[in-house]
């Protein structure tokens, strides 16, 4: 089989299939007719793919059609625990996976002017100087950086964590209808302000108590973050450069996708506001609270991965339109 001719021969069935189901709810007796007739030739295009190539992607795409049609056919309300998985194992991971080179472009950029900022205030006493006063430096250094943690009741600094992170994400992905641009200097600013602190704490020799009430929480709080800033920036790219799709359609699928981010980060936020709560200010040693935040990143990242890769190799978007409302019966 010419799997480029067959392709190129069936593709505007596969796209009026894709439509009759998206507009489910809204179809008359003529197009009901259609999507039950598209669904069985599709179907046949299905089994034939599968017997002559072993193209994952286009046999992933046929499939989520197919079973999307089938379920607009049946009619039958998904469970709600299977709306539930889906968007843990599908949605959410399949589009932080697809940001990645954006993701790990707001990591590296914001190490690098962390770093920069770090070294600029570690090595210049006057840069110090302009900070504050040296007894406002000694306040901040040898009691309110560690204090910060630890002066509130773990629940309510907790939510205020949670909502302050929440806010810095959803920046992120607000901008994006700007284009993104606007997120950069929001990754910047917030870069800058762990680099001054990082500078006072290494340039007074506690660059230990800065690492060790930082890394815990701070790892996967700033992985948030930096994928909320991809998915925005990719959004908002969406606008510049659209390649050979027209430029309204990405935008709108890419759009509903960031949406799958922002539900996903709510909770991750919550986590690394949870650890910033009960184990950055914890009595366990030092070792044993890295590890803490080391293993929660590391967990994150294995999980995006396993399921953002696998969904991503079916087809999936993360496009919550995409996503089956309903399940078959048959």
């Amino acid at each position: 089989m010419d799997v480029d001719a067959f392709v190129l021969a069936h593709s505007p069935a596969w796209n009026r299939l894709e439509e009759l189901t998206k507009r489910r709810r809204n179809l008359t007796g003529a197009e009901i007719d259609e999507l039950v007739d598209l669904y069985q030739r599709v179907s046949t295009h299905l089994s034939m793919v599968r017997s002559a190539t072993t193209d994952a992607v286009l046999v992933g795409r046929l499939s989520g059609l197919i079973a999307r049609a089938r379920a607009a056919i049946t009619g039958e309300r998904a469970p709600l625990g299977s709306e539930f998985l889906r968007f843990w194992t599908v949605s959410f991971p399949v589009v932080a996976y697809d940001c990645r080179r954006w993701w790990l472009g707001s990591a590296l950029g914001f190490l690098f002017v962390a770093l920069l900022v770090g070294f600029w205030v570690a090595g210049s006493p006057e840069v110090r100087a302009a900070i504050g006063t040296p007894a406002e430096l000694e306040q901040l250094i040898n009691h309110d950086f560690a204090s910060y943690y630890s002066e509130n009741p773990a629940g309510s600094f907790a939510l205020r964590v949670w909502v302050n992170n929440a806010w810095v994400a959803a920046q992120c992905i607000v901008f994006a209808i700007l284009a993104g641009l606007p997120i950069p200097w929001v990754l910047f600013q917030n870069a800058a302000n762990v680099g001054v602190s990082g500078g006072l704490m290494f340039g007074a020799g506690k660059g230990d108590v800065f690492l060790g009430l930082l890394t815990p929480h701070g790892l996967l709080e700033l992985t948030a973050v930096f994928l909320a800033a991809a998915a925005g920036m990719r959004l908002g790219w969406s606008v510049i450069s659209p390649g050979d799709r027209p430029r309204g359609q990405l935008l709108a699928e890419r759009g509903r996708a960031v949406m799958s981010v922002a539900g996903g980060l709510v909770v991750v936020l919550l986590i690394s506001g949870l650890i910033e709560a009960l184990v950055t200010p914890s009595p366990l040693p030092t070792w044993a609270r890295i590890t803490v935040g080391v293993t929660a990143e590391i967990a994150f990242l294995a999980y995006v991965f396993h399921f953002g890769a696998k969904a991503s190799r079916a087809g999936e978007t993360g496009d919550i339109d995409d996503a089956p409302d309903v399940v078959p019966t048959a």
